[in-house]
């Protein structure tokens, strides 16, 4: 008797404080996780659905990502993708390009409304991060990518000489940020991207000697972090090189299983082939079966070769369609094998100098 008064002293007291809470703070400061609806993940398509499998769905709403990797291995290239697909939904996109390179013309290639895209080129970390800040306020933009954290130089380093020792100011400008922004993407719903350029630790002798620029606050707040490599040169016959074959490692991943692995083409002058990735996942999962040179589909013959196979998906949008439905139920059934990667243990916890 004794147990159950005391239980029901400290549910009154509960529904107090709770009360409470919500008088001091609004309604919906306080929650328990199972009514709470809104605070079940949704996402948005990356543009290779591969990827999208790996990561459980697609790049988290609300949620900050980082993708990193050396020069050429497709972060630009993904992001816009990215951009591509929450336009198609009717979403707003913004590109805060502190990198100032950023080519429309190839935007346009890989879908992307260069009409209705937001782009600021901010002189300063410190007002690109402020851009940044602004829009996600505002719960009208519904993904953001910076490019890069590499470029966003602080004021007093631009205000400086060439020759002055300023160490750790970004670091210290992107911890600062960070704090600040990252309740805001929670409340928004908006996709932030980070694209990261890769450094070289110095006197490693073992282990990985890359880090990432800006210190190792993104790692502690993104939700997402995407390591792109360049794998393969894809080439055909006497044509010369005519794409790359990138593998995404998902290095952290706070809303599904981590250290997924996904592989895509990306085609010079056209971006990532979709379709491609589709046969792919379509093979691993034995939606699409392949014996010999053979794919066959619904047990039929298809094509003969994985360029003869992409051509004819793609000369067949209906077919590629239905095949697109099946893998997207496959992932919601969570029967979708996955190759893995272990984890680097690599996870610089000490900031070291950079070159």
């Amino acid at each position: 008797m004794a147990t159950m008064t005391s239980n029901s002293d400290r549910d009154k007291a509960l529904g107090l404080v709770l009360n409470q809470i919500e008088r001091n703070f609004g309604k919906g400061s306080i929650m328990r996780l199972g009514d709470a609806t809104r605070m079940r993940v949704e996402t948005v398509p990356s543009g290779a659905l591969t990827l999208d499998m790996a990561l459980g769905g697609g790049l988290p709403k609300g949620r900050i990502v980082e993708i990193y990797g050396p020069e050429s291995s497709g972060k630009t290239t993904l992001a816009l993708h990215a951009i591509a697909e929450v336009q198609k939904a009717g979403g707003v996109a913004a590109f805060v390009d502190a990198e100032h390179a950023l080519d429309p013309t190839y935007s346009d290639v890989l879908g992307v409304d260069i009409n209705n895209l937001l782009v600021a080129q901010p002189d300063t970390g410190e007002a690109a991060l402020e851009i940044v800040d602004q829009l996600v306020r505002s719960s009208a933009v519904d993904i953001v990518v910076i490019d890069s954290v590499a470029a966003l130089v602080p004021r007093a380093e631009i205000e400086g000489e060439m020759g002055d020792n300023q160490v750790g100011l970004q670091a210290r400008l992107m911890s600062k940020a960070l704090r600040k922004i990252a309740g805001n993407i929670g409340k928004s719903g908006c996709v932030v991207i980070f694209l990261n350029q890769l450094r070289q630790k110095i006197g490693v002798t073992y282990g990985n000697p890359e880090v990432t620029t800006g210190g190792t606050a993104l790692k502690f707040y993104a939700s997402v972090r995407l390591d792109i490599r360049r794998i393969q040169t894809l080439k055909k016959g006497t044509e010369g090189e005519y794409g790359i074959r990138a593998k995404v490692k998902v290095a952290k991943n706070k809303v599904a299983p981590p250290f997924r692995i996904a592989e895509f083409d990306i085609i010079f002058g056209k971006g990532i082939s979709q379709v491609g990735c589709m046969l792919d996942m379509a093979e691993q999962t034995n939606v699409v079966t392949r014996k010999g040179a053979w794919y066959s589909y619904n047990g039929e013959n298809i094509a003969q070769g994985r360029d003869n196979a992409v051509k004819y998906l793609e000369e067949k949008p209906e077919v590629a369609a239905e095949i697109e439905k099946l893998l997207r139920d496959k992932l919601d059934m969570g029967s979708v094998p996955f190759p893995t990667e272990p984890a680097d243990g690599d996870d610089e916890d000490e900031q070291e100098p950079e070159i």
